[in-house]
């Protein structure tokens, strides 16, 4: 029976699998990039590849019991109670750029809720990491959300989904809000580094639509762990792994920036 501390020890063991996975991202960086279309703004490139199946032989020694539910080879497979959920390179376009906001995204899923978050970002040389009951860490240092209270005095983060052509005044709508009402927006162009940097206090707020369980599995937990909060964008109501959108705060300025971003 799995209880806190088993999701410690498996942090840990998969915490060191994700960090030698994140050596294919390092020795691929000044490499030649192939890069194939997924959509019309949708990349994949060798590497994203190379990683998932690197990635999931190093969990599968770590839980052989558990199944996938993984970007590039299994993203339409269903989600069992107990399953890694695995974006191995997010922020692809980043990657392909050589713009270093690029990271490796693993949570494990058991019974119906998120048990351990690691987000990699090797080039960044930082690892943030969170087991439920544990709190999380970058680097091996606990981490916490800001106390920010006041919408002002905020940094705000952001991400454009790939359906931008169909989003694209409700996206603007928000950004325009946001940008007259906080200190600023960032756009780093990786969900799960949004994620980790709200629980690492460096963003107060972080929103989005269009993200998938992969984008946003590990995350989730960290801002938890981290002391905030995780709804979704469009009701406020508890986070799912497949719902729409999603606010991920620091919880004292939670309900107003999602009044905020409300639909008029």
């Amino acid at each position: 029976m799995m209880d806190t501390a088993a999701y410690a020890s498996i942090l840990e063991a998969a915490t060191a699998a994700v960090k030698e996975s994140g050596s294919i991202i390092q020795d691929s960086w000044y490499k030649p990039r192939k890069v194939t279309l997924k959509g019309r703004i949708d990349l994949v490139t060798e590497t994203d590849v190379a990683v998932e199946e690197d990635l999931k032989r190093r969990l599968h020694a770590i839980l052989p019991e558990a199944t996938f539910l993984a970007e590039e080879s299994a993203g339409n497979a269903a989600l069992s109670d107990l399953a890694w959920i695995i974006d191995p390179v997010d922020g692809t376009t980043n990657f392909a750029h050589q713009i270093p906001f690029v990271a490796s995204s693993v949570g494990l899923w058991h019974k119906g809720r998120m048990v351990a978050g690691i987000v990699n970002a090797p080039i960044l040389n930082e690892c943030f990491t969170a087991a439920r009951g544990h709190g999380s860490a970058v680097n091996g240092r606990p981490m916490q959300v800001t106390a920010t209270d006041n919408l002002e005095h905020a940094l705000v983060s952001t991400g454009f989904p790939y359906s931008i052509c169909e989003n694209v005044e409700e996206i603007l709508h928000w950004l325009s809000k946001t940008l007259v009402t906080t200190r600023g927006v960032r756009r780093c162009g990786a969900a799960a580094l949004d994620f980790a940097f709200v629980a690492a206090g460096r963003y107060d707020a972080f929103y989005e639509i269009g993200l998938r369980p992969w984008d946003t599995s590990a995350g989730w937990l960290l801002v938890e762990e981290a002391g905030g909060r995780v709804t979704q964008l469009d009701t406020n109501l508890p986070f799912e792994l497949y719902s729409r959108g999603v606010l991920a705060t620091n919880g004292s300025l939670h309900d107003t920036m999602f009044t905020l971003l409300k639909k008029d």
